[in-house]
């Protein structure tokens, strides 16, 4: 009688089986890696420009946005955050905001060639229940992935008899942002999450991958009082951050300081964040020196924009 092939035994069959589940389950865990670091904004250490260096619309709110997008083009930046700026809702974009009126700050956007890092949305009406703050927070996603935002920064609520809800809207969100390549986070922002503590128990309620810390370096300092320094605050949040809000502080209770003037010990903070796992990202200046004109404010943004490129460098 003739054989094809040789009969496994018993011990080999069983090996031949361990090795194909190994093979699986490796093969799910990449996949599962892949969905994961799909939601995360464009900052690892395999893009060309591992630290995205922009600046939020805040430092013009006292006009409209294009003024802002103006300023920030003419200064140098390719890189921008949607913050805040004259208008009804003193946002750019905030749940309130139309389609329409989505799409043309995404022309205007496009009109300077700038890149669209993140988006302060404001709050979210979860006071009325929440299936409005889940409806509100869908509107604003919808506006982030018209204007082709990376990331949607919440400020966290600090009621808290909604904080359940809050958090609850978010959670039910996540899928849906990450549908749409976008990142949600929460920064350090006063009231229940002023600290990296409490900021990372607020992720750790929604519990979802696509929801991450965005650092506030200067908020930790004004929350505070002066009293908590963020060099001693930022081990805290390891594992945590994907992003900042570059922001100074001057004793008492100012944050309209350009980075690098201030009590803020970037160097420090950022290497501290980088053991961490921050290993590159955006860095986004949210705040700058008061000055009147905007000639002289162009030129705050240029002098914060190269002290970040600085120490970005040392890094």
């Amino acid at each position: 009688m003739m054989h094809s092939a040789k009969t496994p035994s018993r011990r080999q069959f069983l090996a031949g089986s361990a090795a194909i589940g190994a093979t699986m389950i490796s093969m799910k865990t990449l996949r599962h890696g892949l969905l994961a670091a799909s939601t995360r904004p464009a900052a690892t250490d395999s893009h060309p420009e591992r630290w995205q260096i922009g600046c939020y619309t805040r430092p013009w709110a006292d006009h409209e946005y294009p003024v802002a997008l103006d300023a920030i083009a003419e200064a140098g930046f390719k890189y921008v955050g949607l913050m805040t700026t004259k208008s009804p809702s003193h946002l750019v974009i905030s749940a309130a905001t139309t389609p329409e009126e989505a799409q043309r700050v995404a022309e205007e956007v496009r009109k300077r060639d700038l890149q669209v890092l993140s988006v302060y949305g404001g709050d979210i009406p979860v006071d009325q229940s929440l299936e409005a703050g889940i409806a509100g927070l869908r509107r604003i996603i919808d506006s982030c992935a018209t204007v082709g935002s990376a990331t949607l920064l919440m400020g966290g609520i600090g009621n808290e008899k909604l904080y359940d809800a809050y958090y609850k809207a978010i959670a039910e969100c996540c899928d849906y942002a990450a549908e749409k390549k976008l990142h949600i986070t929460i920064k350090p922002h006063g009231g229940m999450n002023a600290t990296g503590p409490q900021c990372r128990k607020c992720i750790e309620r929604v519990g979802h991958q696509n929801f991450r810390l965005w650092y506030d370096p200067g908020n930790i300092f004004y929350y505070s009082n002066g009293e908590l320094n963020p060099v001693d605050d930022a081990p805290s949040v390891d594992g945590l951050v994907t992003g900042m809000c570059v922001k100074d502080y001057e004793h008492p209770k100012k944050v309209d300081v350009t980075p690098g003037t201030g009590q803020v010990d970037f160097r420090t903070v950022l290497a501290r964040l980088k053991k961490g796992g921050l290993r590159g990202g955006p860095l986004v200046i949210e705040c700058l020196t008061s000055r009147p004109t905007l000639p002289a404010r162009h030129e705050e943004a240029r002098k914060a924009k190269a002290f970040l490129e600085r120490i970005t460098a040392e890094l």
